[in-house]
């Protein structure tokens, strides 16, 4: 006994020491939060260094007033302060966990604790006093984030207003002959620069013995690209026509890959082989900035060659993507290779005139005459695609709306260009005319990734996609990755468009900041948690309701109706529940959301007052079980048994064995007969007609030992015959019997 004590003593020592000492931590964690709230006074939040903050504040306030900076300054100022948003970004949720305990506390005390007990009242104002501490910090990075993200948005404003301002400057025409010469000479002076840095750097090389070995690496270099160029395409072709010992979707498949190395090689060949010569050291900056827009220009030859053998194949037994035929894939393919050839020029002719110190006039004169060739390229390519498809294809970009308003709109920006150029506005001709090229490429490899999807995800590979009658197997897949590919294409094409890198990082930070909603923010975030939390409670509890339905409820004494009943309203609650858990998680507060549910309200009463009454009703009949799941009812002229009662509406199967919805709300305000509901005892009435002349006592006679002799029929209380009228061809009886069960009626 006394160990007993002893051990119990020992307890509550451990218990209150624990207390003591829980109790000591807290305040040495409060005192340690106090102090940390302390570094906001002395140039810091939350940790964030403020020394250089105000001074690129005030400087990129005054660049915001005066509206004089340039394009290069604007963008500098502006990357700075994007690096000091996203730390005060971080900030804001400086003391977030204090801060909801501290609120617990001062929550637990209530509003009639002031002014109640000095005690009381000194420990709320000291939680009040830590919980403005607390906020101090997200204060003032709340402050210091508006000022910063108002900042960005005016320098935005500014740089969008000088690209304005440069699109519609119009300067002297390229089409005056005055300018030649002087674009001429600047064509001729970036090729002798570059003739005369590598014979100096030749030279250099010469006397010190290293020019051979030099020289060699770049023969090397030109062979090797030489044959990725003549020899890989074909090699790669002749490999792609081989036959495929695979499935249909896994040679679809393949085939892509193979079709798509003919342009990563030779891309990857040009790479290397501009490596190499820089590796050199026989060239110069104007030299190798010159080598480094090989890449860019070969792809764009590969890529236009690669889309060509897609969309106008050279084979007579395959339509291409857009099902045209021969005469009409001929001159468009020959068209795609050539836009390819004019970018890839165009790209060296501006790396070249990059080396010189050329006037804007002098540019535009050198690029009018391959805007001229584009434009008249594209025109035509316009036209082509215009052009209707062969009555019997089956491509699957056979949409004759969507084909003619792109061959409308490469022959409108075929004349666009242009006419920019000659009337003097370059800058806004080049930002229409290779943009334009870029995107009808762009929306071509998105349609071709489009069918590779159908491809891959159907168990027929491209046969399947070309007749669009074919049944999918995967269902939304193909959907689901073709609508991923189209917003993938939005920010591509805003890029091909002037808008720059910075802008869509811009729109993507504030897409993921959210929107407002009373005192709420929701964010993309919030709401992926809303969903991943609500199907997480939709699938559980519609594991329960099985397992109800199935294991728990059969063992239970309900009848059937009531064990239906029991497994409909908890899969009612659990979704429920699923919403409101869902909300909490995500963060959303339905409290800041009372107003718009009562605008709702408003008018979900008078617009859906009926899918109102009948979901009410529904609830009563899953509560009250006036009719339960196969019961033999009799309402609005229908009888027959009850199949399935669902929140808005129940399903009766009528004895012709046809299904019958009707609302729950007539279920409650109608008269309803229910055959079965307690027990299965009911009359049947059979009417019998008999000539007129037959004896009556004889036909009741034997109307009652028919009646009687049926099994079902109960004899307590008996059976009667009773004769009814006289009807225009027979005498009218009727057997009125009491039986076991009236589904047999």
């Amino acid at each position: 006994m006394m160990s007993f004590w002893a051990r119990i003593c020992g307890l509550a020592f451990l218990i209150f020491a624990g207390s003591v000492q829980a109790q000591s931590l807290a305040e040495n964690g409060i005192q340690q939060v106090v102090q940390a709230t302390d570094i906001a006074d002395s140039g810091q939040i939350a940790g964030i260094e403020l020394s250089g903050w105000d001074t690129l504040a005030t400087r990129a306030e005054g660049i915001a007033e005066t509206g004089a900076a340039s394009q290069f300054a604007l963008g500098r100022v502006r990357a700075e302060l994007v690096g000091w948003r996203d730390q005060f970004s971080n900030a804001l949720g400086t003391n977030a966990n204090r801060l909801i305990t501290v609120r617990g506390q001062i929550d637990a005390f209530g509003v009639a604790a002031n002014g109640v007990d000095p005690v009381i009242a000194a420990r709320l104002a000291e939680l009040m006093a830590l919980q403005d501490r607390l906020l101090q910090p997200q204060l003032l990075a709340q402050e210091a984030f508006a000022r910063a993200n108002g900042l960005i948005t005016e320098i935005d404003r500014q740089q969008r207003a000088l690209d304005s301002q440069r699109l519609a400057t119009r300067s002297a025409s390229p089409a005056n002959p005055t300018y030649w010469p002087a674009a001429f000479s600047n064509v001729q002076t970036g090729l002798s620069n570059l003739g005369v840095e590598f014979w100096s750097i030749s030279a250099a090389h010469r006397s010190t013995d290293g020019l051979v070995g030099r020289l060699s690496l770049v023969v090397v270099a030109l062979i090797g690209a030489a044959i990725v160029l003549t020899r890989a395409r074909a090699w790669i072709t002749l490999l792609a026509a081989q036959p495929l010992p695979t499935s249909a979707r896994s040679a679809s498949g393949l085939r892509f890959v193979i079709s798509l190395a003919s342009v990563v090689i030779p891309v990857l060949g040009l790479v290397l082989v501009t490596l190499i010569l820089e590796m050199s050291g026989l060239f110069g900056p104007a030299g190798e900035r010159v080598i480094a827009a090989l890449p860019f220009a070969g792809g764009m030859v590969f890529v236009a060659k690669w889309l060509s053998d897609f969309y106008f194949p050279i084979s007579r037994d395959d339509d291409g993507i857009l099902g045209y035929p021969a005469d009409v894939r001929g001159p468009a393919r020959r068209l795609t290779v050539g836009l390819g050839w004019v970018l890839a020029v165009a790209i060296a002719i501006d790396a070249l005139l990059s080396t010189v110190q050329a006037e804007a006039v002098s540019i535009d004169v050198v690029n009018l005459p391959l805007q001229l060739i584009v434009g008249a390229l594209m025109w035509r390519l316009g036209q082509l695609i215009v052009h209707q498809a062969g009555p019997n294809t089956k491509a699957i970009f056979n949409s004759n709306r969507l084909r003619v308003f792109i061959g409308r709109a490469a022959c409108a920006f075929a004349v666009a260009g242009p006419l920019a150029s000659l009337l003097g506005y370059g800058a806004a001709a080049a930002a229409i005319t290779v943009p334009a090229v870029t995107s009808l490429a762009t929306i071509a490899v998105i349609v071709v990734l489009q069918r590779l999807s159908y491809a891959v995800t159907t168990r027929e590979g491209f046969s399947a996609i070309e007749d669009t009658s074919a049944p999918d197997p995967r269902g939304l897949l193909p959907v689901t990755i073709n609508f991923a590919l189209s917003l993938f294409a939005v920010p591509v094409l805003a890029l091909i468009w002037g808008v720059s890198w910075a802008e869509l990082v811009e729109v993507w930070t504030r897409f993921l900041s959210g929107f407002s909603v009373g005192e709420t923010r929701i964010s993309p975030s919030n709401f992926l948690m809303f969903i991943l939390i609500f199907m997480v409670g939709a699938l559980l509890t519609r594991f329960i309701k099985t397992a109800l339905k199935t294991t728990v409820m059969p063992r239970t004494r309900f009848d059937l109706g009531g064990q239906n009943a029991v497994v409909a309203g908890f899969g009612y609650v659990g979704i429920f529940l699923s919403a409101l858990v869902a909300f909490g998680v995500a963060g959303i507060d339905l409290s800041s959301l009372a107003i718009v549910a009562g605008a709702l309200s408003v008018g979900i009463g008078f617009g859906l007052q009926n899918i109102v009454s009948n979901f009410v009703s529904g609830i009563i009949l899953l509560i009250e079980r006036p009719v339960v799941e196969g019961d033999m009812i009799e309402v609005g002229g229908q009888m027959g048994y009850v199949r399935d009662i669902s929140v808005r509406s129940t399903r009766i199967e009528t004895f012709d064995r046809t299904d019958v919805i009707i609302p729950n709300a007539d279920l409650i305000s109608n008269q309803v007969t229910n055959w079965t509901r307690g027990n299965l005892v009911g009359r049947a009435i059979v009417p019998v007609g008999v000539a007129y002349g037959s004896d009556t006592a004889q036909v009741t006679q034997i109307l009652q030992e028919i009646a009687e002799a049926h099994p079902l029929v109960l004899l307590n209380p008996p059976p009667s015959v009773l004769l009814t009228g006289f009807g225009a061809d027979s005498i009218d009886f009727e057997i009125r019997a009491i039986i076991r069960d009236v589904n047999f009626v």
